[in-house]
């Protein structure tokens, strides 16, 4: 399909009122750009993960999400690469110096250092704290998303409306998981810094300590679902948009005896990179002090058990195995981070900062500011 079409029948679905979702993987080389555009506006919910479909998981009790079943929905697709006069174009505009919010400023400060002291008389190693900040824009989500698109070439880029969760847009740079047979790959993601021309940055001992932190409690947590070794990387920089982070990939052979999808899904999530550590003390101090409802940001969404579409071989000794692997199933879920809610002409931006014993308050104020200029950046024309 061409991207016109594909944008119209997109906005079609817009009108309908019924949920639907759009997106593109991560350096998809030829700009696959896919929808599920569900048949009705009945609500399903997940609580199985046995299903096939898309998942759109909150931050809290992910045990039942909203789902987009490929049964019920029409799957269509578009190569849509932007030309790279759109992009520089993108990339070239400059953004004026916001006025500082004071009121906000001191908020998040003051949240920071009572995370900060809460490690400090050892309730958990790590949290992450975020805040929203509402910012009013003329575009609307279709104008978003292709903008999303344009900026964000290395994330996973989306677009999700239901009736019971409103529209989100996003472009996150973090995998949760991605599962195919018994194999499975996810990633330790953490500490943050500008992107200043080049990647080759050095790392100060806080970011290298938090994401050390985020590599050791995801590995602890997969032991006892995995066959073998895990193996991981060493810890490398990585781009997100404008931004740097430290990233080690993990992967490794699922024991189908002792796991599923679901219970690997929930030993992931919440992730160090999105919570803290330990997991569940971590989690009920951000639900006791943030001030707000965190609702999808850093939950997760992506595709659950589709089918993986395999060239069958012409080799008449493969044809059983290629006959096999056509219908191998595929998942692929992502950290619903860089992320927005949008309502009317106002986009509700969620930002957040991991905090360590070596955090300053100060510093990760400004670090939340520099992440929210990210997603801001799309938000203009």
């Amino acid at each position: 399909m061409n991207s016109e079409d594909f944008f119209i029948k997109l906005e079609m679905q817009i009108r309908s009122g019924n949920p639907f979702v759009a997106y593109r993987n991560p350096n998809d080389k030829n700009g696959l750009t896919r929808a599920l555009l569900q048949d009705s506006d009945k609500t399903y919910q997940t609580s199985s993960y046995e299903e096939s479909g898309f998942v759109f998981a909150p931050f809290e009790n992910p045990k039942s999400a909203p789902f987009v079943p490929s049964e019920s929905a029409e799957s269509i697709a578009t190569e849509y690469s932007p030309t790279t006069s759109a992009i520089e174009k993108q990339e070239e505009q400059h953004f004026p110096p916001e006025l500082t919010n004071t009121e906000s400023k001191i908020q998040h400060e003051e949240l920071v250092q009572q995370g900060i002291e809460a490690i400090q008389q050892d309730e958990f190693k790590k949290v992450v704290l975020s805040r929203k900040e509402d910012v009013q824009t003329q575009l609307n989500a279709v104008e978003i998303f292709k903008n999303l698109l344009k900026k964000y070439e290395t994330a996973f880029v989306y677009y999700w409306f239901h009736p019971e969760t409103g529209t989100w847009l996003g472009a996150t740079p973090e995998t949760l998981l991605n599962v195919e047979r018994n194999k499975f790959k996810t990633m330790s993601l953490a500490g943050t810094q500008a992107f200043a021309g080049t990647s080759n940055v050095n790392w100060g001992e806080k970011e290298i300590e938090e994401q050390q932190i985020v590599t050791d409690s995801i590995l602890e947590n997969l032991q006892d679902k995995v066959s073998g070794q895990i193996y991981r990387s060493e810890p490398y920089t990585t781009k997100a948009g404008n931004l740097l982070h430290l990233q080690t990939d993990i992967q490794g052979i699922l024991d189908l005896e002792k796991s599923n999808l679901k219970s690997l899904i929930l030993a992931l999530h919440p992730t160090p990179a999105v919570c803290g550590l330990p997991k569940i003390k971590a989690q009920r101090f951000i639900l006791k002090s943030e001030g707000y409802k965190r609702e999808f940001y850093s939950g997760f969404l992506g595709e659950m058990n589709m089918k993986k579409e395999i060239k069958r071989s012409s080799n008449r000794r493969n044809q059983e195995n290629q006959a096999y692997a056509s219908v191998l199933k595929h998942t692929s879920l992502f950290v619903n981070l860089r992320c927005m809610k949008l309502e009317a002409d106002r986009a509700s931006l969620f930002i957040g900062g991991g905090i360590t014993k070596d955090s300053n308050p100060a510093d990760e104020w400004e670090e939340t500011v520099n992440k929210s200029h990210t997603i801001k950046s799309v938000l203009v024309k």
